[in-house]
């Protein structure tokens, strides 16, 4: 066989190596099921509402109607480390994606060398040979193609696991931007409730001392004694104290605010008013379509598809690796002729690395991948049900606390009532003044419990949406 020849079949055993294919070892991914209720245990008063996949789900805080809020949001989404340390995480395992899929294509490179050396008169050779020392120069400029044949699929279960790894990282980082949404939301209703509770207490505060300056004057003229003294001045020191404490309860709200939308405390300040705002209904979807909107979710559903693959990459490690080695380019011993026709090399070398003994690791590699696959499907399974918790709380918090708010608002209003008569009968001398410090005690206690109701409402509305996925 003539040298072209020899050539032209070798060139056609390597094109044949690289367009080989097989299948891919180890089990193909299938999305485990998740059995779905086909409704929650709370009904009314929510309605059952197909959701819209297609409709995008930014800005649902908008359903409070409330400018404030609005700005913050975007505030935060804009300047938060959190998210923007998560969207690096994403960015990262989108660059590792790309790096596995690399490595089903061959690499080139141009591996350029000079060498010069000295053989001398003295070296070691078979008698009866006569050696003389001489010096010689090498110049070399070869293309250098190396490819590893996927034949077990071992780079496309690995480009399948960084590619899964990828995608829960994307759905991670919803979670983490409707986790930061999410807590700005309570975070700023919270904030609007200790305002609306530290002006009640300044009210009750001005309130007090008008009573403790009646209580003064009908001392000096003798209507009552020391002891209504003491106590109407013990009520004031105490609400006193208690506006006090909702003054420092504002700061560290405001400053954990600050830090949530990304900016320094010091510099950090929002318009202080009640809370007005009103508790939206929110449609909720079937059970069964919450598992495709929770991002948690299906950050551990990709998580498991990840784990999956990595078997398969494991148990590619037992089959043997098909390659191949080939350059193409020149060789000379001077430098003014190495790119002349007489200084072409070429050479193709295929080869099959076959693992005969590895003490145990290949093994324990595929016993390890296999153990962490069963993991993430447990904690896909625990993901599912912690989603389903949620929504049944979300769902009877609210009816809960609906029906906790209105008792709040009859008994404020009951006591506020009881307290104007407490006053009036005290005036009248018919009753102690002790009576109508538990009158105003009983009237500041609903009231400020009261404006907590309030708020908890609208932080469950918060909570429902995010167990929806941050839409519906």
């Amino acid at each position: 066989m003539s040298a072209r020849a020899q050539r032209t079949s070798l060139l056609a055993a390597a094109a044949a190596l690289i367009l080989a294919s097989g299948c891919a070892v180890g089990p193909d991914y299938e999305r485990p099921k998740a059995e779905a209720p086909q409704s929650f245990s709370e009904a009314g008063p929510w309605k059952v509402a197909e959701p819209k996949d297609s409709l995008p789900r930014e800005g649902w805080w908008r359903v409070f109607r409330d400018p404030v809020l609005d700005s913050l949001e975007a505030r935060a989404v804009g300047a938060s480390p959190t998210l923007a340390s998560a969207l690096a995480r994403y960015d990262q395992a989108l660059a590792a994606a790309r790096v596995s899929a690399a490595s089903l294509y061959p690499t080139v490179s141009i591996q350029a060398s000079d060498n010069r050396q000295l053989y001398p008169r003295n070296r070691q050779s078979e008698y009866p040979s006569t050696t003389f020392g001489y010096t010689s120069n090498s110049f070399n400029l070869p293309l250098v193609l190396d490819y590893e044949v996927d034949v077990f699929g071992q780079a496309r279960r690995a480009l399948e696991s960084a590619r899964a790894s990828a995608q829960a990282q994307g759905a991670l980082y919803q979670n983490v931007l409707l986790t930061l949404e999410s807590g700005v939301a309570q975070n700023y209703f919270t904030l609007r409730s200790l305002v609306t509770q530290r002006a009640l207490l300044r009210e009750n505060v001005v309130l007090l001392r008008d009573a403790l300056d009646l209580v003064l004057k009908l001392r000096r003229g003798g209507a009552n004694s020391d002891l209504d003294v003491y106590q109407a001045q013990a009520q004031l020191a105490t609400v006193e104290a208690g506006e006090l404490a909702a003054e420092q309860a504002i700061a560290e709200q405001t400053h954990a605010l600050a830090v949530l939308v990304g900016e320094r405390p010091e510099g950090f300040a929002i318009e202080e008013r009640p809370l007005d705002a009103q508790v939206p209904a929110i449609p909720v979807g079937l059970p069964s379509d919450l598992l495709e909107r929770r991002p948690d979710v299906a950050a551990a559903e990709r998580a498991l598809a990840g784990a999956n693959a990595r078997i398969g990459v494991a148990k590619a490690a037992f089959f043997p690796s098909i390659g191949l080695t080939a350059l193409a380019g020149a060789n000379s011993s001077a430098l003014n002729n190495l790119l002349s026709g007489n200084s072409a090399q070429w050479a193709v070398a295929p080869f099959v690395s076959l693992p005969l003994f590895t003490g145990g690791a290949n093994v324990a590699n595929y016993r390890a991948a296999q153990a962490a696959y069963r993991g993430a499907l447990a904690d896909y399974r625990g993901q599912v049900l912690a989603a389903f918790q949620q929504v049944e709380d979300g769902l009877s918090d609210l009816r809960l606390l609906e029906g906790q708010t209105q008792a709040l608002e009859r008994a404020a209003a009951a006591s506020g009532s009881a307290s104007s008569l407490s006053l009036v009968r005290y005036k009248a001398g018919l009753v102690s003044y002790i009576e109508v410090i538990d009158s105003q005690r009983t009237q500041l206690q609903s009231e400020l419990s009261l404006a907590q109701a309030r708020a908890s409402r609208l932080s469950a509305t918060v909570l429902l949406v995010r167990a929806l996925g941050g839409g519906w």
